[in-house]
């Protein structure tokens, strides 16, 4: 199998799950597989709770690189993955894991994707949602409340604390290593636009 790794990237609320549903919707479920690089969250499991909840979950020491490139190079490869299921009430793995399939078309995202020198080498393509951090705020205040059940008062004090900070060390900083940069929030027309480039992978013949 031929896979064309795209790339997402972009900041907490840039609406990187969005336009990824949006090209699901257009390539067809079959034809596209996800791996989310917010998934792979480090177990703490061997910390109290208290010091569970305070930590800074928007640095790059937070997530396990190394599991999620293994799950990335065998995607790339052909082959399915088992992606382990966090727990994000508790910040430790649920004991649970949801079977990625590959596909021809894999769609990576991850707010510190371009962070990893080791990721963006394996993208075929990427690109950087440069949304205003007003907007990625009141995104990040809704996805929270509804499904997280967090309260309005402590969304806001962690995307000051840790959020918005790191965006600006990790974050906005590596938005030159992607293919693309988009700036519109409307992303409907950005999987339009992303169309011509995507599609034709999935009609490109399969070696021997």
């Amino acid at each position: 199998m031929d896979v064309f790794v795209f790339g997402i990237c972009g900041g907490s609320g840039a609406g990187k799950t969005t336009l990824t549903r949006r090209l699901i919707e257009r390539l067809g479920q079959r034809e596209v597989s996800v791996l989310a690089f917010d998934a792979y969250y480090r177990d703490l499991s061997h910390l109290p709770f208290a010091e569970r909840r305070g930590g800074n979950f928007d640095h790059p020491d937070s997530l396990d690189s190394d599991l999620f490139l293994e799950h990335l190079d065998a995607l790339r490869a052909g082959r399915d993955v088992d992606v382990p299921v966090y727990d994000f009430a508790t910040h430790t793995f649920s004991g649970r894991f949801q079977r990625v399939a590959a596909a021809p078309v894999l769609l990576v995202e991850g707010i510190l994707l371009l962070a990893f020198r080791e990721v963006t080498s394996r993208l075929d393509h990427s690109i950087f949602l440069d949304v205003p951090e007003d907007l990625r705020l009141q995104r990040r205040i809704h996805r929270d409340m509804t499904e997280r059940g967090r309260p309005e008062d402590h969304v806001r004090r962690q995307f000051a604390a840790t959020v918005a900070p790191m965006h600006d060390a990790f974050v906005q900083p590596n938005r030159h290593r992607a293919d693309q940069i988009v700036t519109t929030a409307e992303m409907d027309d950005v999987a339009q636009e992303l169309m011509p480039m995507l599609a034709p992978t999935l009609a490109a013949p399969t070696p021997g």
